[in-house]
């Protein structure tokens, strides 16, 4: 009898464990790529925020920034697996569309994480940065900084991919406007007419891919002044291929970001200013909103008066010019990727 009863007692210990282990809400984390800095901290906030409340977080990235595949794949894995909910920053807006649907209609809340969606309303909720203000901020300050030497730019503009995503849409077409451009379709970049711009090439956002780029506008006009990137590991390269021929102190370089060994270079001449995101902001409050919506089934609402929720953006540089509203380096090294 007393054996009897240590067996069950056993068992019934065994079973509270394992329903416990069943009540843990699962979030998953796709992200473009694990080794772009800026993902590297989403991870963070996200691996932080989840032990906090409690869940657990599985996380998945692709291989390469535009790494399409990977991304439904590892869709597919967190519906399998029984997650409550994605935090996703998609490489292809578009394609991914299918298997968002897929997750959603199995009960998933799936939540973009910087990139809005196209359409936007394909995620039940995103997370993001301006990205319009963002590109905007750097457009204005480069003209301000130019003065009246504007008028005379020759400008390259260092894109993200052909497939032209959401985000680099709307960094590139913000630069331009806030640049006093008149935009084509605001709905994709490189299809202004003005003789400004010396043309659009891709850097699939990382170092090399932004020294090719900028190789191949300097060998549409080795003239160049003004370069917009995408983001700070473009510009790092797009720097180097620039120091090549001797023209590093010469040409203007703005981007997007705002971590820390972007503020640094910003600090160091390098880049001569960029618009700070706060990651780390976005994937925290993203795992929040997943426990929500496993505990009471209720989905994050937006900004007032935007389809996404903002989680701001300030420009970063430590020569302001007048009419743009700005910080300095080392507000920015603070601050960078919170």
């Amino acid at each position: 009898m007393k054996k009897l009863l240590l067996t069950t007692i056993a068992g019934m210990a065994l079973m509270a464990g394992a329903a416990q282990a069943s009540d843990t809400v699962t979030a998953c984390l796709i992200t473009k790529t694990d080794t772009n800095p800026f993902f590297v901290k989403m991870k963070e906030g996200a691996t932080a925020k989840a032990a906090e409340l409690g869940m657990e977080l599985k996380s998945f990235a692709g291989k390469i920034d535009g790494d399409h595949e990977t991304q439904v794949a590892a869709i597919e894995t967190c519906i399998a697996d029984g997650a409550k909910g994605i935090l996703l920053t998609a490489s292809d807006t578009s394609s991914i569309v299918s298997a968002v649907q897929q997750a959603r209609d199995a009960g998933l809340v799936v939540i973009a994480l910087d990139t809005p969606l196209s359409p936007i309303e394909a995620a039940d909720a995103t997370f993001a940065t301006d990205n319009f203000l963002a590109g905007e901020l750097i457009g204005k300050w480069a003209a301000a900084a130019l003065g009246d030497e504007a008028a005379n730019a020759k400008i390259g503009m260092l894109d993200l991919a052909v497939s032209q995503p959401t985000v680099g849409v709307l960094r590139d077409q913000g630069f331009l406007q806030g640049f006093g451009i008149d935009l084509g379709d605001p709905n994709k970049w490189g299809d202004e007419t003005d003789p400004r711009i010396i043309g659009n090439d891709v850097t699939a956002g990382n170092e090399e891919g932004g020294r090719k780029a900028m190789e191949n506008l300097l060998a549409k006009d080795p003239m160049i002044n003004v370069v917009y990137t995408i983001n700070e590991p473009a510009a790092a390269g797009a720097y180097e291929a620039l120091k090549a021929i001797g023209r590093e102190n010469d040409v203007l370089i703005v981007s997007v970001d705002g971590g820390c060994p972007g503020v640094a270079n910003v600090k160091d001449g390098v880049i001569g200013a960029t618009s700070q995101q706060y990651p780390l902001l976005m994937a925290a409050l993203g795992v929040e909103a997943i426990k929500k919506w496993a505990d009471e089934g209720v989905k994050p609402e937006p900004t007032p008066g935007k389809n996404f929720f903002d989680t701001g953006v300030a420009l970063v540089t430590d020569k302001p010019v007048e009419g743009v509203e700005s910080i300095d380096t080392a507000e920015g090294t603070n601050l960078c990727w919170g």
